[in-house]
């Protein structure tokens, strides 16, 4: 049987990312940043007018509303009902959202790119549950469709991680303590608000390039490119930050 802690280091997706405290600490995101990112993603795409898109795990769907802007056919998914609710009323002719589990098939052959930004994977801890979100994405793709993943590049996170910092926020004060454990990296957040207290956490596989390649060929698609940071610069695994993966469905 499950104890508590062992079901919040498992299942922290399914109620962090729902939260108001979620939105507060991270509202500082760089939005320029993503913008520029995505700019330069599409530069070396070059999707054609009107392509259909899929935002894998979109959050409150702010790179969708970017993507669609941009003249682009947008769909949004996300487990977080909290989440569709609030970038439902982005919603146009060319933007949509729904909730949605990234494990199981979308749309079939619908796709003519997806995109999963921002390290909105590696949350299982069953690699089966990793494979059957990339066999959905194989799936969801129309023929040679690309994929692009945006991933944290794990020899980088190992080096650079900071094992504790505090935040006061609105407020609001977090304290947030980062570990290594086995091949994931764990952050463990007390939050204080209003004399209450909280308590979440963040459990994320410490996957390289390899483990990627290895889903990826099972599951059907083929690695083009991978580039290290958002200008899309060569990537290096031992100081890239990021690791960003291009593939085809074949």
């Amino acid at each position: 049987m499950e104890t508590k802690a062992t079901n919040i280091e498992t299942n922290w997706f399914k109620t962090w990312f729902d939260t108001s405290l979620y939105h507060l600490l991270y509202q500082d995101r760089n939005t320029s940043e993503a913008e520029a990112f995505i700019h330069n993603l599409l530069g070396f795409l070059q999707p054609k007018p009107g392509a259909t898109i899929l935002d894998l795990a979109c959050g409150r769907g702010r790179h969708s509303r970017f993507l669609a802007s941009k003249g682009f056919d947008v769909t949004g998914i996300d487990l977080s009902p909290a989440n569709i609710k609030f970038a439902e009323q982005f919603e146009s002719d060319q933007l949509s959202f729904f909730r949605h589990d990234m494990r199981k098939p979308f749309r079939i052959n619908y796709f003519d790119y997806i995109f999963n930004f921002f390290t909105s994977f590696g949350y299982f801890i069953d690699r089966k549950d990793n494979l059957k979100t990339i066999k959905s994405v194989y799936s969801e793709l129309k023929h040679s469709g690309i994929f692009v993943l945006d991933y944290l590049n794990p020899s980088y996170v190992r080096t650079n991680y900071t094992p504790r910092e505090e935040k006061l926020i609105d407020g609001v004060k977090f304290r947030i303590y980062r570990r290594l454990k086995g091949d994931r990296i764990i952050k463990e957040i007390d939050i204080e608000k209003e004399g209450k207290q909280f308590y979440f956490m963040e459990n994320v596989a410490l996957m390289d390039f390899h483990d990627f390649e290895g889903l990826f060929e099972e599951a059907g698609l083929k690695i083009k490119a991978v580039f290290g940071d958002y200008e899309m610069n060569p990537f290096e695994p031992n100081s890239s930050s990021r690791c960003i993966l291009v593939a085809e469905k074949i």
